[in-house]
């Protein structure tokens, strides 16, 4: 590789499962159990070694999503335009207009602003070169692999999704895509963002080496936090909980919200005059989200499937709010129960990890012998129940069924929020899908995902470790899902992801990324 050529920067950030905290976590006073998932988007970012046939004058970035039919962006930057840095949509041919895409224009209008501001412009420009040629992909999960499945006559199975190749083309436009709510636009956003910042020498190559929450994420990290947030707050429009983003850059987590008004000035029609850093800076104090890090037990396993019958999100969170508003002693007082529930969920799960820690043997005992039964027999058996040289096993066991019973009780709760505010949270044909999983052996737990209504369901499965695959807690599910009438479900590939939030990854080392970063005649 030539000097003039330095290295492709790419950096991937995973979707997101709330399994506990919906509506609540859009309030500061609660918090929400967030986990992160193996799904990611991949954001690939390379500088042009010479200027482009046709270019002279402003810096040229080019922005492919080659998943997608005629999804290829094309820029200009002009770094010194009197409003300060201005990135304007061109077409990318003679005979197109320009397309557009709010996400990605705003994350490269704003994330040059921020190192214009850190940088001299002049430093900027040298490193921009010519320009940028940019590839952003995301794991099939994040998006309906039904048709798919379909035209390879395939079932919807997991063994059947294996057999896609990874970043599988769409054959849609973007507009049209059927999503399947990890959070892609949030991962999106903060790849795309934290690449940038890494590949702009914004913040040093090491700030995603290091792992873990607000108390000791790297300063790089936490402005790629921040960052995000605006950008994706700008690009929708509205400042949501931000719980997504936050998973996409510090992975599973337990989560309270930022305050709105933080980026409240940086919203408005007068936004490109006003500095960046000072507010986007790590060390403002008005950034007072808390992220405390999270993970699933060991020798568990969380299942996800797509359930087609999608849900309006927006709606159903504002007629929720709506109801809390006109009943606002009632709504807290169901909220608190159900924050609370939510936060003997969390110290359950995390409790079970240190189990497994002290007495590996009595953990690896308890996973397997759930993992035959049904929750309503883990402690029936007298032998476990009352013999005192199966303590330690038992209370293994205790804790499991604490975790079935404190997830089913939110369910309850959640579902008495859906009643009260005339909103489909836990719709009776979800809880119907639930029940029937729940009711498997081996099964902890599970849900309705976020704000709840018809598209996802989540379980989490005990995965003992040496069983034959047929006996798994996860192949029975997939035979209920896969047997299943009352509605048409679909599984994701996706599991909880080992890695925490943003990653620097090798282009080679990924399967299939430098194949569909480098396909020729890409649309």
């Amino acid at each position: 590789m030539t000097m003039s050529s330095p290295a492709p920067t790419v950096v991937s950030s995973p979707g997101k499962v709330l399994l506990a905290g919906g509506y609540l976590v859009l309030d500061p006073a609660y918090s929400g159990v967030v986990v992160s998932t193996s799904s990611r988007f991949y954001t690939v970012i390379e500088t042009l070694p010479q200027p482009p046939a046709r270019a002279e004058g402003p810096s040229q970035i080019r922005v492919r999503s080659p998943q997608f039919l005629d999804a290829t962006w094309l820029y200009f930057v002009d770094l010194a335009a009197p409003t300060g840095v201005s990135v304007e949509a061109v077409a990318p041919n003679a005979d197109s207009v320009p397309s557009k895409n709010k996400f990605v224009h705003l994350a490269l209008q704003r994330t040059l602003s921020l190192a214009a501001e850190l940088r001299s412009v002049g430093t900027l420009q040298n490193t921009l070169s010519y320009g940028l040629d940019i590839t952003i992909v995301g794991d099939n999960d994040f998006y309906s692999q039904r048709a798919q499945l379909t035209a390879n006559n395939l079932p919807p199975t997991l063994a059947s999704l294996e057999k896609l190749p990874p970043f599988n083309k769409t054959d849609v436009r973007l507009a049209d895509v059927h999503k399947t709510g990890l959070g892609s636009s949030a991962a999106l956003i903060t790849s795309l963002v934290s690449g940038l910042l890494l590949h702009l020498n914004v913040i040093p190559a090491d700030s995603f080496a290091t792992e873990g929450g607000t108390a000791d994420a790297s300063e790089g990290r936490k402005l790629a936090h921040n960052l995000s947030q605006y950008v994706h707050c700008l690009a929708q429009g509205k400042v949501g909980s931000g719980f997504d983003v936050s998973a996409a850059v510090f992975g599973s987590q337990l989560y309270t919200r930022f305050d709105p008004a933080v980026i409240e000035p940086l919203m408005t029609e007068n936004m490109l005059s006003q500095s960046l850093h000072p507010i986007i800076s790590p060390s403002h104090p008005a950034w007072t989200y808390r992220v405390e890090p999270f993970k699933l037990p060991p020798q568990t396993r969380l299942m996800l499937a797509d359930v087609d019958a999608g849900s309006d999100t927006p709606s159903l969170v504002g007629k929720v709010l709506k109801w809390r508003k006109a009943n606002s002693e009632d709504a807290k007082k169901l909220w608190d129960t159900i924050d609370g529930l939510n936060g003997s969920l969390s110290k359950t799960l995390l409790n079970l990890a240190t189990m497994a820690e002290k007495n590996p043997t009595a953990y690896r005992k308890a996973v397997k012998y759930i993992s035959t039964i049904q929750s309503v027999q883990w402690l029936a058996n007298p032998n476990i129940a009352e013999n005192k040289n199966h303590i330690e096993l038992k209370e293994v066991i205790e804790e499991f069924l604490n975790a079935h019973i404190i997830s089913e009780s939110i369910r309850s709760n959640m579902r008495t929020m859906g009643e009260r505010a005339d909103v489909p949270i836990e719709p009776p044909e979800q809880t119907a899908l639930l029940d029937a999983c729940i009711s498997v052996a081996g099964v902890i737990g599970g849900g309705v995902p976020g704000a709840g209504g018809y598209d996802a369901i989540w379980l989490l499965v005990c995965d003992p470790v040496n069983c034959p695959a047929e006996e798994l807690p996860a192949s029975r599910v997939e035979r209920v899902w896969s047997t299943y009438t009352g509605l048409d479900v679909s599984p994701l590939l996706a599991s909880e992801s080992a890695a925490k939030g943003v990653r620097v990854e090798s282009l080679d080392a990924v399967p299939g990324l430098a194949d569909i970063v480098h396909v020729p005649g890409s649309h």
